[in-house]
């Protein structure tokens, strides 16, 4: 039986489309089939203008709201564990200056302890901390596919999923003074053999 039913389920459409197209009227010319298409779109037109307008006034709506309307589309953020709130502790927070004149602005959520907002010229994340093997402090956005890498000299922003890197170079101010400590110091080279010297 439900092999019978599966069959004619698959065989519906193939009949279908096999069926002979229903014969015109003699009467209907081909002139008439100009206002028929005329009428059958005009309606689509209509529908898709009034689509785009609604999604216009979503987006003016959202930009007016800032990240508000960000926030109320978002699920509540999986609380974190004690070893996620002592990394969130490492981060740096503020408006951080990045090469070729860029920022990006770090600061606390604070409905959502451990998170992060991240912000700049044409992104906003929301991140939480991942620990690492390297020491590094890493940041993420697992549905933007968004990365803040932080060591100790600088930090940069990645976006994982196009593959590009939306801000480089950052330097709050206590990494801006160990950049300027390792340029009066330079750490050895391991491979010239002095570093043992």
């Amino acid at each position: 039986m439900k092999r019978l039913i599966a069959s004619t389920l698959l065989l519906a459409p193939m009949l279908a489309l096999a069926a002979p197209a229903a014969p015109k009227p003699s009467g209907v010319q081909v002139a008439s089939k100009a206002p028929a298409k005329a009428v059958a779109k005009a309606p689509q037109k209509k529908t898709r203008n009034v689509a785009r307008k609604a999604a216009a006034a979503t987006a003016v709506a959202g930009a007016g709201l800032g990240g508000a309307a960000l926030a109320a589309n978002m699920a509540a953020p999986t609380p974190l564990d004690a070893n996620a709130l002592a990394l969130a502790d490492l981060v740096h927070t503020g408006q951080i200056g990045c090469e070729l004149g860029k920022h990006v602005n770090v600061t606390r959520d604070e409905a959502h302890p451990g998170y992060f907002k991240v912000a700049g010229n044409g992104f906003n994340f929301h991140m939480s901390p991942v620990p690492t093997t390297t020491g590094a402090v890493r940041l993420e956005d697992t549905r933007a596919g968004a990365v803040w890498l932080q060591i100790a000299n600088k930090s940069m922003l990645m976006n994982q999923k196009a593959g590009q890197r939306l801000a480089d170079e950052c330097m709050s101010p206590a990494q801006l003074q160990v950049a300027e400590a390792i340029k009066k110091n330079p750490l050895p080279n391991l491979l010239d053999g002095s570093a043992g010297k």
